[in-house]
């Protein structure tokens, strides 16, 4: 009666003289120790890298973060290979929404601390506005003690803005680099995060801005969305070689495995066969052929 309760739902025809009962047996094990779970897919803005615990409210002090190694959290299953190992960093909270006001003069925020984030290539800018404290994308050349301006107010001529401002889209003039775009007002930077990476204010049309991205498409954005001015720091990181294969590790990247062999595979040496051997004599003269001429064409 077990047996018949854990194949109801397979669709198979149980006969005692078609299948033994040893065959029962391990059909029975295999089955309900291997359960039918739903493996998920990479992407959708999810990386399998890590898990941050995140706290309720915003809070400057660095997160504890959990390494999935390219594992699903649910099942344990790889999802995405070549994740694995790395150094274990902590998490620093940016605070994506850069708010001032609507009117008058801009809200001056100062730079207390320029610091190195594992967890993103670009640096991290520990800002003081007010009585609070929060953590910023840092720009090509900011540093510490610097003074920023923040503002939503959108005047009838283009700001003067300096690297670290941030405005809104409408109120830069064109040919402005800037970083850390909103998608749609009041949402956040959700655009151009990576070290050494900037988008071109190339014209306006109507109530839109037009920005080039880093990969030279060009986005049409609300004139309203928020965008930081400058660079991001840490250009060099692109450009930088790993060195060896165990700084690659501590980046928490896995070597790809069975893709080199030294005498076969794709990237190792061939072997071929033997070239016929060549016959070394002295050369003996050959009687030219013989050209035979004539007056027609």
């Amino acid at each position: 009666m077990a047996l018949k309760r854990l194949f109801a739902g397979l669709n198979i025809a149980i006969t005692p003289t078609v299948i033994g009962r040893r065959a029962i047996q391990v059909a029975a094990i295999n089955y309900a120790s291997k359960p039918n779970l739903v493996k998920p897919k990479p992407g959708f803005g999810k990386s399998y890298r890590r898990i941050v615990h995140f706290p309720e409210e915003y809070t400057v002090k660095p997160l504890e973060v959990t390494n999935l190694a390219g594992r699903d959290p649910v099942s344990g299953r790889v999802v995405a290979k070549g994740i694995g190992g790395g150094i274990k960093h902590k998490y620093h909270w940016i605070k994506w929404i850069r708010d001032g006001p609507t009117e008058g003069p801009p809200q001056e925020e100062k730079v207390i601390q320029i610091l190195e984030c594992g967890c993103r290539t670009a640096h991290v800018a520990l800002v003081a506005v007010g009585d609070k404290i929060k953590y910023i994308l840092a720009t090509e050349n900011m540093k510490a003690g610097d003074i920023i301006k923040t503002s939503r107010h959108l005047p009838r001529i283009p700001v003067r803005a300096n690297e670290g401002d941030a405005y809104l889209l409408g109120a830069l003039p064109t040919g402005t680099i800037v970083h850390s775009i909103e998608k749609e007002p009041g949402q956040g930077g959700l655009y151009i995060h990576a070290a050494g990476t900037f988008g071109t204010i190339l014209r306006k049309q109507d109530d839109r801005v037009i920005v080039q991205m880093p990969s030279k498409r060009l986005f049409s954005f609300n004139q309203y969305c928020m965008a930081v001015v400058g660079r991001l720091s840490n250009i060099e990181h692109g450009t930088t070689p790993i060195g060896s294969p165990q700084r690659n590790r501590w980046l928490g990247n896995r070597p790809r495995s069975g893709l080199w062999k030294r005498k076969d595979g794709r990237h190792g040496r061939k072997i071929k066969p033997p070239k016929p051997p060549k016959e070394i004599r002295h050369p003996t003269k050959f009687p030219l052929p013989t050209i035979v001429m004539n007056m027609h064409p």
